[in-house]
């Protein structure tokens, strides 16, 4: 809010400007920023170029949104803001059907449809109860967060009113739709109160199944870049040197952690300056583009069908839930993932956690469909 009142202050104290190009070279303009403050003067130029067209240009400017970069969103989300919050100012009327079309178009960037669905809450209180009951599954996170969270009032209603039944119906279309730790955390509890058993891991695509090896040498950080044999071939019958002659075996572990938890230090026995692998295969039932969501504390690889998709060269700096995210292809049919874990020789309390989570979802954060062979 007090960027919106911002963005009308600085409106308001600006002199008309010229309009003699045309509403889309002025969006191109503004979309062409330079990054870190240069020439902020020919910014601030174009974004008050942009926000003298009125609300007729609101239409266009989220479509500009659509490829626009982080920097460039923020000057024309601060300049759609500048122009709404003078159009109710002044009672000047919105395209509301243009806005509420771009909403509904799921191809649109999910942040701009967002933002235009703000506008839309603040022309008519009613936009909600409109909109949001056909979000549950919308390819838009911030939409889709926001139907959910009002599936999550009626059930809280309902509970109020002491009808158990329907509130655990709205809880589980909400959770049917929920992809945000919070929110499916919330409502898992919620249910599990009214006797509802639910399997988290699954409802967020957690890998449970895994063969671990190790281990192999990272003293001195040094085994991050080095090729050890599971990443060249994986042979789970397979006995290496490992670290100090040691012989390194697979074992296999099945983790029952609701968050796809495998805690190393457990699995394969507290050791330090150490690389661990961790390989399972998954039967996905088509060819299809996914998100790998990974979390862990430690220096970490990630590689689908032997091809690296994600590095990581940093330890000790915590581990969440979506900490890391990384784009892959799975075949129709069986697919193999390798993840290459290292530990440092760090000897701080904080210091002494060897573990990984990883899963799989599409863009949005809903778990994609696949199974583990037994």
């Amino acid at each position: 809010m007090k960027l919106r009142r911002l963005s009308l202050v600085v409106l308001l104290l600006v002199p008309e400007t010229s309009l003699a190009q045309t509403p889309k070279e002025e969006l191109a303009r503004l979309r062409a920023v330079p990054h870190e403050g240069k020439a902020n003067e020919a910014s601030a130029r174009a974004w008050k170029d942009v926000v003298h067209r009125g609300p007729a240009i609101l239409p266009a400017l989220l479509e500009a949104m659509d490829s626009a970069d982080a920097v460039s969103s923020n000057w024309l989300r601060t300049a759609g803001d500048a122009i709404v919050e003078r159009a109710l100012l002044e009672k000047k009327p919105l395209p509301a059907d243009q806005l509420e079309h771009f909403v509904n178009g799921k191809k649109h960037n999910g942040a701009a449809r967002r933002l235009a669905y703000e506008w839309l809450c603040r022309l008519d209180p009613k936009t909600p109860d409109r909109l949001l009951p056909g979000m549950l599954h919308d390819s838009s996170p911030e939409l889709r967060r926001d139907a959910v969270a009002a599936v999550i009032r009626a059930a809280e209603s309902q509970l109020a009113k002491g009808d158990q039944e329907a509130a655990r119906v709205a809880l589980r279309r909400a959770l049917a739709g929920a992809c945000d730790k919070d929110q499916v955390d919330l409502l898992v509890g919620q249910l599990e109160k009214l006797g509802e058993k639910i399997d988290v891991a699954a409802h967020f695509g957690f890998i449970r199944q895994w063969r671990l090896v190790a281990p192999f040498d990272n003293r001195k950080e040094s085994g991050f870049k080095k090729v050890y044999p599971p990443e060249t071939k994986v042979d789970v019958r397979a006995v290496y040197k490992g670290q100090d002659e040691k012989e390194a075996r697979w074992v296999a572990v099945t983790t029952n952690d609701p968050y796809g938890l495998v805690n190393l230090n457990k699995e394969l026995g507290k050791q330090k300056g150490v690389v661990a692998y961790a390989y399972t295969l998954v039967d996905s039932p088509s060819e299809r583009t996914i998100q790998l969501r990974a979390g862990s504390p430690n220096g970490l690889k990630m590689f689908v069908n032997g091809k690296e998709v994600f590095y990581r060269d940093e330890y000790h700096h915590g581990a969440s839930v979506d900490q890391y995210v990384a784009t892959a292809t799975l075949k129709a049919g069986r697919n193999e993932i390798l993840l290459k874990v290292c530990q440092n020789e760090q000897t701080e309390e904080w210091a002494q956690d060897w573990k990984f989570q990883v899963r799989l979802c599409d863009t949005v954060g809903e778990a994609v469909p696949f199974s583990q062979p037994k």
